[in-house]
């Protein structure tokens, strides 16, 4: 098995996160896994972008333009700006959510109308999750994350669920990993 992910989302999100329950999948399956953060300015509501490959032999964690095999977005305009990373016929999976970026906020400039469009022109299937609003119904936000994790778990369908389960256990802070496994369980039976 050979996966390119390409995480994206907003500071505060669980971006990062997201990339190591990801990337102790990879390990958990015995493949080579290599993994980038690039920060940004997340703290101020800046971008956050992870990179993973993983397969039999890694050499760089750098996706490179037409690379990523999937986007897993935290943020619907975040998925828009990272879409030349995405190779022809690649997935997109999105929560619907708008997060408005600092010129949105300052009325330099609007909020884009066309994301959905310009993402089902680009990738081969796109999928659109209400993963804030089902973190809401679980009474914390924070677990958009791993609500999208499961869902893409299940969408792939070729690793074992079990496998991502003993990621979130191995990852996740002991006080919030039952909050996180009915997060997964979530998004994997979406």
């Amino acid at each position: 098995m050979n996966k390119t992910v390409l995480l994206v989302g907003v500071g505060g999100q669980g971006t990062i996160l997201a990339g190591k329950v990801l990337a102790q999948v990879a390990l958990n399956l015995n493949l080579d896994v290599k993994m980038s953060e690039i920060h940004g300015m997340a703290q101020r509501g800046g971008s956050v972008v992870t990179q993973i490959k993983m397969g039999e032999k890694i050499h760089s964690p750098m996706i490179e333009v037409g690379e990523a095999d999937d986007i897993i977005s935290f943020e619907k305009l975040e998925a828009q700006r990272y879409l030349a990373l995405l190779k022809p016929g690649g997935n997109i999976v999105y929560n619907d959510y708008e997060i408005a970026p600092m010129t949105v906020i300052t009325g330099a400039a609007p909020y884009p109308d066309d994301i959905e469009e310009n993402l089902n022109k680009a990738a081969g299937e796109v999928k659109k999750i209400p993963a804030y609003q089902m973190a809401e119904e679980l009474g914390n936000i924070r677990t958009l994350n791993i609500i999208l994790l499961g869902y893409v778990a299940q969408s792939w369908g070729e690793i074992d669920k079990e496998v991502w389960l003993d990621a979130i256990r191995v990852t996740v802070p002991s006080r919030f990993i039952d909050l996180n496994i009915e997060a997964f369980e979530r998004g994997y039976n979406y």
